[in-house]
């Protein structure tokens, strides 16, 4: 299934271009009733092609089924770092149905706890008792995150029509900037963003990575998403002057929280837009920017939950998830295929690009290919897709980005992961 060509064009990307890449390995790597294996090599895909000019691309699946899964491949010193879930993160039965919890935050750990009222081990017996829809709605007032298992009917009959995968839009002219190795502010966490600004540091950018001081990221997610990047410690609320001068020295902004969330740091779009001329401003969110849940907290796994896929992929009464966070992962891929377009557009014609992107778009794209009964898939090496690197920490084994470009395999750039160990500034001058 060959879903690149109407990616490529949502994006805004030429169709002769397209005769650049080629995708090779199983055509399903991944065991999902959905065309897991394809979009994520659209997205991908879509992140080489728009990343190069004249040359041949490729992404094999073999090495996509590992990237896309990045995240369970992380070592240090040849030993795991911990688990992407908190042992809290998992379905619950209710009353009424199931919930999707996510407690992977100590914070939000810390709200489902209290909306509970009880014990760590006394947690499935308090949501057994509680009803999916009035829990959701409890841990969402609360400050925690959890998600009622819906199908995908009831889903829209919820949130209304689905955004589309991706939009872009120009907020005001302004002439184009000169054609220079791009700054990237990343202000993301998680996978999504992250995993796009990963990705655009592997194509040459100069990513720097901001988080707030109290917030402190998962180790494992840090040293999964953090290769080629500086990452500092910055809080917005007292260092404005900070945040001013580096967004007057970015090319690109990528904000990965809720949709309002920065904007009393002078973060919405249109005032970046009004007093940064010239930005590529990149906004990815759970749940889109507009609909009832659009101020929600979210997360791949919650997005699953709500819009129907952990119904689809369920058996024998309980929900199910798919094999790898692809929401994430190909939102990821997506936006930095974006990010690199609008930066193209910029530089030729000038403006003041926004491209917008939801994890609710990308499983609603999802939802919308055919399926099939889930077969057995090859099982997949993954040495051949791991690198190691040596970090601060120690000896890091990572996946390799994937995809290939003339022939050669993507690298991870240096700096390799160091968490909020770099000034918040731009440290060269931006080389032309």
């Amino acid at each position: 299934m060959d879903l690149l060509p109407a990616v490529w064009t949502a994006l805004g990307g030429a169709t002769e271009e397209l005769a650049r890449i080629r995708i090779t390995g199983p055509p399903a790597v991944l065991r999902s009733a959905f065309p897991v294996t394809a979009v994520g090599a659209a997205a991908v895909g879509a992140s080489l092609l728009a990343a190069t000019r004249g040359v041949p691309v490729a992404v094999d699946t073999a090495a996509l089924a590992v990237a896309l899964r990045s995240e369970r491949h992380v070592r240090l010193d040849g030993r795991a770092v911990g688990s992407p879930f908190d042992p809290l993160s998992a379905f619950h039965r209710t009353s009424d149905g199931w919930l999707r919890l996510h407690a992977n935050y100590p914070w939000h750990r810390a709200a489902a706890l209290g909306v509970l009222d009880c014990a760590e081990g006394d947690v499935p017996a308090a949501i057994a008792a509680r009803g999916a829809y009035e829990l959701e709605s409890a841990l969402h007032d609360a400050g925690g995150v959890g998600a009622a298992v819906r199908t995908e009917e009831a889903w829209r009959a919820t949130a209304g029509p689905p955004p589309p995968l991706v939009e872009r839009q120009v907020l005001g002219d302004a002439p184009p900037r000169p054609n220079r190795r791009p700054r990237v502010l990343d202000l993301t966490r998680v996978i999504a963003g992250p995993v796009a600004t990963r990705t655009l540091a592997v194509h040459g950018a100069d990513v720097l990575r901001a988080d707030a001081p109290d917030r402190p990221e998962i180790p494992l997610q840090a040293y999964d998403t953090l290769p080629g990047k500086r990452s500092a410690l910055l809080d917005l609320a007292t260092h404005g002057p900070v945040l001013e001068e580096l967004l007057s020295g970015a090319d690109v902004v990528v904000s990965g929280y809720r949709p309002g969330a920065l904007d009393r740091f002078g973060l919405a779009p249109a005032e970046l837009a009004r007093r940064f001329p010239g930005l590529v401003i990149v906004t990815l969110s759970a749940w889109s920017h507009e609909g009832p849940w659009a101020r929600r907290r979210g997360f791949d796994s919650l997005v699953q939950a709500a819009c129907g896929i952990a119904d689809a992929e369920g058996a024998d009464g309980a929900p199910g998830a798919l094999p790898a966070q692809v929401l994430d992962h190909a939102t990821g891929y997506l936006a930095a295929a974006g990010a690199l377009l609008a930066l193209d557009a910029q530089r030729r014609d000038g403006g003041t690009h926004h491209v917008r992107l939801a994890l609710e778009g990308t499983a609603a794209w999802l939802q919308s290919l055919p399926r099939e009964t889930p077969a057995d898939v090859p099982d997949i090496d993954a040495a051949p897709s791991l690198v190691e690197l040596d970090a601060p920490e120690g000896r890091l084994t990572l996946a390799r980005p994937p995809g290939t470009i003339d022939g050669r395999p993507l690298t991870w750039p240096a700096p390799a992961p160091s968490y909020g160990t770099a000034a918040p500034r731009w440290d060269r001058p931006a080389a032309s």
